[in-house]
């Protein structure tokens, strides 16, 4: 279980886009700990310097400043790597509706930016971020891969994309890669802050400085939130992966369902305060409801995920109540 038993060779390196950001931070982080070499490429849009900041002085960390959208940047990054985990993008929903032209630029070309880079520079394994929204409007619980619906954003389509390219990088050139798809994930250094914040930082925020939350919706929308170690597991243990498995996606997720009314009344009783909550409009392109079938991920990534939603919501609040 974990990825602590996990191993590579002596002073692999790693590159991890987007390393600045809440997931990619995490991984950086992770991999320092178990004693490797990380190059971090982030241009800091929306990753920030201080998540990266008690790692500059560490010998085995390296930081580019610079984007995926262009090539030679990519190329940069990726001289010497042995795996790449693409983690930088702009994420969600609502802001793609509002940004179209922008998302497609940094989600799809940047992606595939890096893929070319990977392949030119001979890289093992390419791990890159997919979404559970690729599910679209597709009705049936839990998700299954190989089973989606019609695409509800841009955001979407940009990691469906990314997909297909992946399926095409492994078929004809040679690089193995791996996407994972997301589901809800939250944990230390999710930023709490802006329009398009994730909702369980957002709420603790709130709730910690005495605001009143709005609820999108009814709150009976339900999701399969996972906690940021899980993800972290699934990064490593993919750069692991039989070639057999290359090519393909994979869900990740710890397999359960918390309704989001649910959420919102036990982060009131975790943090001993009693505020009721506003309700406003669904947002466009959500999904209602969201949870994950992990077993192909199991099957072929090794994944064994240990931290519950109970467990991750509990480290969450204490990591959000020392560093609010």
């Amino acid at each position: 279980m974990g990825y602590q038993d996990v191993a590579f060779p002596e002073n692999s390196l790693f590159l991890v886009t987007g390393g600045a950001g809440f997931i990619g931070s995490n991984l950086c982080e992770a991999i320092l700990r178990m004693g490797y070499n990380v190059r971090c490429l982030d241009d800091l849009s929306t990753g920030k310097q201080k998540n990266i900041e008690p790692f500059l002085e560490d010998s085995r960390f390296e930081f580019i400043k610079g984007d995926i959208k262009n090539l030679d940047t990519c190329l940069e990054a990726c001289d010497g790597v042995d795996y790449v985990l693409n983690q930088a993008a702009w994420g969600s929903v609502p802001r793609s509706i509002e940004m179209p032209v922008f998302y497609c630029a940094n989600n799809i070309l940047g992606t595939l930016n890096m893929m070319e880079a990977a392949r030119q520079s001979g890289v093992k394994k390419f791990v890159y971020a997919s979404s559970s929204s690729v599910y679209g409007d597709e009705p049936n619980l839990p998700k299954k891969e190989g089973r989606e619906g019609n695409l509800l954003s841009p955001y979407a389509l940009t990691k469906m994309c990314d997909e297909e390219w992946g399926k095409q990088y492994t078929m004809h050139y040679g690089l193995d890669t791996y996407g994972l798809r997301y589901f809800n994930v939250f944990g230390k250094r999710q930023d709490p802050n802006g329009a398009y914040a994730a909702v369980i930082p957002k709420f603790i925020k709130q709730l910690l400085h005495g605001e009143v939350p709005t609820i999108n919706g009814d709150g009976r929308q339900s999701r399969d939130f996972t906690y940021i170690e899980n993800v972290v597991e699934a990064n490593l243990k993919a750069c692991l992966a039989p070639h057999e498995a290359a090519g393909e996606a994979f869900n990740i997720a710890y397999g359960g369902r918390e309704y989001l009314l649910d959420i919102y009344y036990g982060l009131t009783k975790a943090l001993g305060v009693d505020i009721e909550p506003n309700f406003g409009p669904d947002r466009k392109g959500d999904i209602k409801h969201s949870n994950a079938d992990i077993s192909k991920a199991k099957k072929w990534l090794g994944y064994d995920p240990d931290w519950s939603f109970d467990r991750g919501i509990e480290a969450a609040i204490e990591w959000y109540k020392e560093n609010l």
